[in-house]
């Protein structure tokens, strides 16, 4: 190999390092058009640069908060939140299962997760970015809440803001 050659191969390498650099992307879900196609592009990403794909369903509980901050006015018990939970993943499947059938279609493993959180959406999304080591954050502009007319929703500002990864926010 002459020195041309060499310095070649390694520009080459560096630049092929540096885009194999979404070892894990999270696809953030709530099951609007918008997270289902952003769901779509994480699995084209992973595809491309063989990622672990992950699809995160947050749940937002202010049953949760009360409970948490020891502040509870009413009845609320363990299996009450239990049970909360478990409506939330039983929600979630139905997208997951939508999400599991592309990936199958394409041969892409992916893990699934939904979680309940009594702090913020964004808080817990940035949380478990960090903790699972996220290279790419994929997001839908808006979520399921009732301000259609904003341009970017407040999830989706808040995990770009937040994020310690690039982010990526498809419409």
């Amino acid at each position: 190999m002459t020195l041309i050659n060499l310095k070649k191969f390694i520009l080459d390498s560096i630049h092929l390092n540096k885009l194999n650099k979404f070892k894990k992307i999270l696809a953030t879900i709530d099951g609007s058009p918008q997270s289902m196609r952003a769901a779509d592009y994480a699995i084209k990403i992973a595809q491309k640069y063989d990622s672990e794909l992950i699809a995160l369903y947050v749940l937002y509980s202010k049953i949760g908060f009360a409970f948490y901050t020891e502040t509870v006015t009413g009845m609320i018990t363990p299996s009450s939140i239990n049970e909360l939970i478990d409506q939330a993943k039983k929600e979630a499947e139905k997208w997951f299962d939508e999400i599991r059938e592309k990936c199958k279609n394409v041969n892409l493993q992916i893990k699934t997760e939904a979680v309940i959180t009594a702090i913020s959406i964004v808080e817990a999304i940035i949380s478990y970015s960090e903790k699972e080591n996220i290279d790419l954050i994929v997001t839908g502009s808006r979520g399921r809440s009732a301000f259609k007319k904003l341009i970017l929703g407040s999830t989706a500002s808040g995990i770009m803001t937040y994020a310690h990864c690039p982010v990526m926010i498809t419409k």
